[in-house]
């Protein structure tokens, strides 16, 4: 076995962040104080300096910061995120020469012991790193005989943070982490989005009459005014006509059927061009700066394949999986069979320029304008290829955000994530219990698992209308929203449909009746929805609350009714939300208040704000009797106002 240098006797292990050893970075916003821990020990009993290092990739030299200890071994350090792209770090550590001397020192002092012999060392160290200006202020305690001086010597924190400062210890002392950890710092929009899905072809003011992005950009204001960050845009590519699938998902189309817009390429394009009933490139560039004037973010959907009339067939056949007849295989996950769409085969011998060419698209909409991405169906594509791509945008585009659309098993949704999407759609769609939200949300919102995993909650998408939704009525879509708000910081709906409450399925499954990926809609942007109001008001409230925005914070209480689900945000303010998941009866409950949380005694009354229905109440004590009738509100939004300041009879609220 190889020998190693007994002079770095430090040891460096179990640091965080880092996601899977190292192999793929954690994640974090601009703005975030970056906190980094690891554990730091030494052999025998001497004293431990650490130091944390950081840098963005093109910077040459580290920063450094000192790493101070929490307790066990556990030392901590930090750095703000003060752009968005990758941080590297990294964290070097040694003997404390000094830190050991000033403590033995003090031992022997306690203890009564002579420490004469040990004062020449440590006033050598003293004098090799300390300059005239420093000796000068230290030299009645340096001469001094005392013990009671020697000892104040030995606690003097300032003379240690001297010495340490001006002492250069060798590299060859220094212990350094061997790897080079990466945080992902992005835009404030990863972490705090409402997102409002729309078909642009259905946003034509007239029946039978296809939407263009003229007609979409008369959408806009209203969907800003609700409070939506995003609005994201199934695909705008030219439609296949070969195996184009009519209503209700028939196998045969009418000739007036637009077929589904997943069903990308036709002889007008590919995945680069515009589907000519939309409009044309400065249509879309006009619908880009009207987004961005009101304050929207315009998302794409990426769904990397084909229809059979793509150019990409003629053009590079080799980049599909063909049958031994030499026809080309049709996509399918049994029972569900998508005759109109042909996947891309990752194992061709030419995967490396077909990673290229989808490369290519992404570069060509981040050209346009267009940062943030939804994702079809990442998981049936390879890993590999994802960390490579969205780890070259980013290089390049690090405010790029992609969203991950995989709902699939739990493993290959948390790996998604690790290896570089933003957000990740979640089984939010099937979680209807108080018992299942709890046990999902306790799993994901894991300190670990947010390291790298954004949860965004859709209580609707246009391929799933959940059961609850069909049958539960108006205060389902009203619980169901306010929850998706509340528990993320990120959520979205497929929007005309939520806010008109369409409940009507295709039999007995989750398909939308007459879904709209198979056909135009009409929705009018002046639409009368019964929650449309109620939209607005929780994408306002998430807006001027910031415990809202983020969801590591997220912390569930029991409470003494099985159909209430009572959880709590903290951050520059308090908030206890109650959530109905019975939108059929009246719930009652004792809500037990977490005062110590709250700084609140129990002698002190506090004033809270309930933000659904804009009531101020004075409560006193730990316990409050509660009341839902979920035909009128189903949850309660408490903002609690702690008492900060107690003068003369009057009390101060934050």
């Amino acid at each position: 076995m190889e020998k190693k240098d007994s002079r770095k006797r430090v040891v460096i292990t179990n640091v965080s962040p880092s996601i899977e050893e190292g192999r793929f970075a954690a994640k974090r916003i601009i703005g975030d104080e970056i906190e980094v821990e690891a554990d730091v020990f030494v052999d025998g009993h001497s004293e431990v300096l650490a130091q944390l290092l950081y840098r963005l990739p093109f910077e040459k030299r580290w920063r450094e910061v000192s790493m101070q200890p929490i307790e066990n071994d556990r030392f901590k350090g930090s750095f703000k995120a003060e752009k968005i792209g990758n941080y590297l770090f990294t964290i070097r550590a040694w003997v404390d020469t000094f830190g050991t001397w000033q403590k033995d020192l003090q031992k022997k002092i306690l203890a009564k012991l002579d420490i004469l012999p040990d004062l020449p060392i440590g006033l050598e160290m003293i004098n090799r790193a300390l300059g005239p200006k420093d000796k000068k202020n230290y030299a009645a305690l340096l001469s001094s005989k005392d013990p009671q001086k020697v000892l104040q010597l030995a606690l003097d924190e300032k003379l240690h943070r001297l010495v340490t400062k001006s002492t250069k210890v060798p590299e060859s002392f220094v212990t350094r982490y061997p790897k080079h950890l990466a945080v992902m710092v992005e835009p404030r929009l990863a972490q705090f989005s409402a997102w409002y899905e729309l078909f642009a072809r259905s946003c034509s003011s007239k029946p039978n009459q296809h939407g263009t992005f003229k007609d979409l950009i008369k959408w806009l204001p209203e969907i800003a005014k609700m409070g939506f960050d995003v609005l994201y845009l199934p695909p705008i590519h030219p439609i296949g006509k070969n195996f184009r699938k009519g209503k209700d998902n028939s196998l045969k189309a009418s000739a007036s059927d637009p077929g589904s817009p997943w069903a990308i390429g036709s002889k007008d394009g590919g995945h680069k061009a515009i589907h000519k009933e939309l409009g044309t490139a400065k249509d879309f560039d006009r619908l880009l700066v009207k987004a961005k004037a009101l304050g929207l973010s315009l998302a794409l959907d990426l769904a990397f394949q084909c229809s059979p009339d793509h150019p990409y067939l003629s053009e590079h056949r080799d980049w599909f999986l063909q049958r031994p007849d030499g026809s080309i295989k049709h996509a399918e996950n049994p029972p569900k069979k998508y005759e109109d769409i042909v996947p891309f085969n990752f194992e061709t011998e030419s995967f490396d320029a077909l990673w290229d060419e989808l490369a290519s698209i992404v570069f060509y909409w981040i050209d346009k304008g267009v940062c943030v991405f939804r994702v079809d169906n990442p998981h049936t594509k390879p890993f590999a290829f994802w960390h490579w791509l969205i780890r070259r945008v980013k290089e390049k585009h690090p405010e790029v955000i992609f969203l991950s659309e995989a709902f699939t098993r739990p493993k290959v949704m948390h790996w998604l994530a690790k290896v570089g999407f933003s957000q990740s759609y979640t089984y939010f769609t099937w979680r209807y219990t108080k018992g299942e939200l709890t046990r999902y949300f306790s799993e994901i919102t894991k300190k670990e698992i947010l390291e790298y995993f954004r949860p965004n909650l859709w209580p609707n998408t246009p391929d799933i209308l959940p059961i609850d939704l069909q049958y539960d009525g108006k205060a389902t879509f009203m619980s169901r929203l306010i929850l998706a708000a509340t528990l993320s910081s990120n959520y979205g709906v497929y929007g005309p449909p939520y806010e008109l409450m369409l409940n009507q399925a295709t039999g007995n499954t989750e398909e939308y009746l007459h879904a709209e990926k198979y056909e135009i809609a009409l929705w009018d942007p002046k639409r009368k929805s019964p929650i449309k109001d109620l939209m607005t008001q929780i994408n306002q409230i998430r807006r001027q609350n910031p415990a809202l925005q983020r969801t590591n914070n997220l912390k569930f209480y029991e409470i003494d009714n099985s159909q209430l689900l009572y959880y709590a945000k903290f951050a520059s303010c308090s908030l206890l939300l109650v959530v109905s998941v019975d939108p059929f009866e009246k719930q009652s409950a004792t809500l037990k208040i977490p005062l110590n949380e709250l700084g609140i005694r129990r002698d002190q009354s506090y004033r809270v704000h309930e933000l659904l229905q804009d009531r101020h109440l004075i409560w006193e004590g730990d316990e409050v009797e509660i009341a839902i009738d979920p035909k009128i509100c189903p949850a309660r939004i408490y903002r609690v106002q702690t008492p900060m300041l107690r003068e003369k009879g009057f009390e101060y609220f934050m």
